[in-house]
């Protein structure tokens, strides 16, 4: 066992590790950070997907060990402290950008990377940024609308699918 430190949503963090501890197991089992989702253990669905150092990361794809130092950002730093959703998050409740809702996590931080890096992007960049991310329920349609919004952007131009 290895100890692993790194700051999650603001707070210090650590715990020991095995060497072949991945970031979601870390942030999920031992911090009980159980927003991160775990959909396919093979870096395919989005589900997973975090924040380290600023960059968008699917975290079944990183060994805990790899973010030692790191700042990392869950879904759960999201919001503000008092709960009020963040204003990818509210887009997404505004337009429907979910169903189930297990995917939501992934979507909304791989939204919030490319709004980070394009803050306008187009229909086909947003749906070029997702991916690899996959959802089974919506179709993307409303996904993409709640990115569209929540970029400031005009949602009445995205044609139904």
């Amino acid at each position: 066992m290895t100890q692993v430190s790194m700051t999650v949503n603001g707070v210090a963090a650590s715990g020991d590790v095995e060497g072949r501890t991945l970031l979601v197991s870390f942030l999920r089992d031992q911090l009980e950070l159980t927003g991160t989702h775990v959909g396919c253990d093979t870096s395919q669905c989005g589900a997973c997907v975090v924040h380290v150092n600023g960059e968008a990361v699917k975290s079944c794809t990183m060994l805990a060990l790899e973010a030692e130092g790191a700042e990392v950002s869950t879904i759960e730093g999201q919001a503000a402290p008092d709960g009020t959703l963040n204003t990818i998050q509210q887009a997404f409740q505004d337009h429907h950008g979910l169903q189930c809702g297990f995917c939501t996590p992934g979507m909304v931080m791989s939204a919030a990377a490319l709004l980070k890096e394009n803050p306008k992007p187009s229909e086909a960049e947003i749906r070029d940024y997702l991916e690899g991310n996959i959802c089974r329920c919506t179709g993307y349609h409303n996904i993409v609308k709640a990115i569209m919004a929540a970029s400031g952007q005009d949602v009445s131009a995205i044609a139904a699918e």
